[in-house]
């Protein structure tokens, strides 16, 4: 298992310094991201597309400090009723720059629809009640399914091979049924982006799901949460409140070692070994007490200690 970077989460303000700090700390394969969800993307989509210099000068930049791409990322939200097609323009978009870059993974997200036609923002239906809510997952899923058969034709006619799927909240594909489903109807294109942080706060087994999904991990991202037992007993894992800061949080995102310890972590690799992958594990700091750098680099000599 080779350790990799998503270099967006280490917090640097451009690219140069990120990769100079990643490749100091023993990196050699890195994931970057295009837009959609990013605020301050590394690359710059069109002008990546425009010139194949510039596709050239990245590729040998990467290369001299001994680096390649595990993936480019384009987590989106291509369902959104307002953002839906500019952002679905990026993944493909996204998916076009990683064929030019000889890059067969895309990191992504299946999105979630609104309620019905003409509605303003996507909603999540986490619930099957009343039934009426029934007709409106079906209908997301309709719309789900059809855009994802597009973007994976688009995918293979590009060379992507793997479009690996983040299982997020506030997306229709979030746990293993819902992303085997996706998948099951438009074919294996459809793979998973492995991150155990967004299973373990739904409160589920992450080694069943590294064995349930088998083959179909495609790429595997590093990241912990910490749970917070005397905030989880007051709200539950599902804390939708919009003014509370993550001290109050029932659960956070958090440098591995601090949610979970090394056995788990070891038990959590074993998983993936079982199921045949041994490619990259890319870290994704998203620590609100030990944001940026910081945070990757405690992770990076974590892993070397269970690794």
């Amino acid at each position: 298992m080779e350790i990799g970077l998503f270099l967006e989460s280490t917090g640097l303000p451009t690219l140069d310094e990120a990769i100079d700090r990643a490749a100091s700390a023993g990196i050699t394969r890195v994931e970057m991201t295009t837009g959609g969800q990013a605020d301050h993307p590394y690359l710059d989509l069109d002008r990546l597309l425009a010139s194949e210099a510039a596709r050239r000068e990245l590729l040998t930049k990467l290369a001299g400090y001994g680096m390649r791409f595990s993936a480019l990322n384009a987590s989106a939200f291509p369902l959104h009723p307002r953002l839906g097609p500019a952002h679905a323009e990026v993944i493909r978009g996204t998916i076009r720059l990683a064929g030019l870059l000889g890059v067969d993974r895309v990191v992504v997200q299946s999105g979630v629809g609104g309620d019905a036609p003409g509605s303003g923002a996507p909603n999540w239906v986490v619930y099957s009640w009343p039934p009426e809510m029934l007709d409106i997952v079906r209908r997301q899923w309709d719309d789900c399914i059809a855009l994802w058969r597009d973007l994976g034709a688009d995918a293979i006619a590009n060379g992507v091979t793997k479009l690996c799927f983040e299982l997020h909240a506030l997306n229709l594909a979030h746990n293993v049924p819902t992303l085997l489903h996706l998948r099951e109807a438009v074919g294996e294109v459809i793979g998973v982006n492995f991150d155990p942080s967004h299973l373990m706060w739904q409160g589920m087994d992450i080694p069943a799901c590294v064995r349930a999904f088998g083959p179909a991990i495609y790429h595997v991202h590093v990241k912990d949460v910490a749970m917070h037992p005397g905030n989880l007993a007051l709200t539950g894992v599902l804390d939708s409140r919009p003014e509370v800061s993550f001290h109050e949080r029932p659960w956070t995102f958090c440098t591995p070692g601090f949610g979970h310890d090394a056995i788990w972590w070891r038990e959590f690799f074993v998983a993936l070994n079982d199921v045949g992958y041994d490619d990259v594990a890319s870290i994704e700091n998203e620590d609100p007490y030990l944001p940026g750098f910081a945070g990757v680099e405690r992770t990076i000599g974590f892993l070397r200690q269970v690794l």
